[in-house]
């Protein structure tokens, strides 16, 4: 059974930094991520990483979010620096498997507010 266990979501001022971090059990996943969905928006890409260490960022993230994965652990790091209140949002964690098998995570809020 495929779990996704993600911590570390919270609120932190404008600015601020925070990180995620979702460990995956119950299979081998070839893209680990992130996802995020704020209120009445659709749910956007924050950033993915391959088993083989390609990344792949949102445009609006690019230099301030850093995701780095360990494979050996199945999990995967969001650190989120310089955050926007209009980053506000359910962060969510995203696997895939090698046979394109799409895991979520069940979410994490995090607010960015003062």
């Amino acid at each position: 059974q495929v779990q996704l266990v993600e911590s570390g979501g919270g609120l932190v001022q404008p600015g601020g930094s925070l990180r995620l971090s979702c460990a995956a059990s119950g299979s081998i996943f070839s893209i680990m991520g992130w996802y995020r969905q704020a209120p009445g928006k659709q749910r956007e890409l924050v950033a993915t990483s391959t088993s083989g260490g390609g990344s792949n960022y949102g445009d609006s993230v690019q230099g301030r979010f850093t995701l780095s994965r360990d494979n050996a652990k199945n999990t995967v790091y969001l650190q989120m620096n310089n955050l926007k209140p209009e980053e506000t949002a359910v962060y969510y964690c995203y696997a895939r498997t090698y046979v394109r098998t799409t895991y979520w995570g069940q979410g994490t809020q995090v607010t960015v507010s003062s």
